[in-house]
């Protein structure tokens, strides 16, 4: 079920431009982390505190149909505002390619961690970086569609 409602675009100017560009052009432009040609996509969620339409890019990380979100925040000591959002309202849709699709995220842990923790670094090894310079245990969170 899409998530509608009043859409609050984030803050940081990039973010909010990156979104517009993938969504105006149904994927085929501002599709990759800066200049890294490191595929993202576009997450949409519900704010957990304001219940607004909140919608970021993360790093694509794909296995069977199933995503992996990597609460990296780029390895600062507390988790970012979007995890907190997808832990009070896990139902999400990822726009990969010119749709979006629906999906319900849940946090990962142990072997099921581990395994997403590898295919993530695999596809972008800055998360392993990231993990060592924050004494926290990054967030590993898998979409699944409805």
């Amino acid at each position: 079920m899409p998530i509608t409602g009043n859409y609050e675009p984030s803050t940081s100017d990039w973010v909010a431009d990156q979104v517009a560009e993938y969504e105006a052009s149904g994927g085929t432009r501002a599709n990759t982390l800066m200049e890294t040609g490191l595929p993202v996509v576009i997450i949409t969620m519900r704010g957990g505190k304001s219940g607004n339409v909140r919608k970021i890019a993360l790093m694509r990380v794909e296995h069977d149909g199933e995503y992996a979100l990597i609460a990296s925040k780029g390895g600062h000591s507390e988790h970012p505002d979007w995890y907190h959002n997808m832990m009070a309202y896990p139902a999400v849709t990822i726009q990969d390619g010119p749709e979006p699709i629906d999906y319900f995220v849940r946090q990962v842990r142990g072997d099921e961690r581990a395994a997403w923790w590898d295919r993530a670094v695999a596809d972008f090894p800055q998360y392993a970086e990231y993990q060592k310079n924050t004494e926290r245990s990054i967030p590993v969170l898998v979409a699944s569609k409805v």
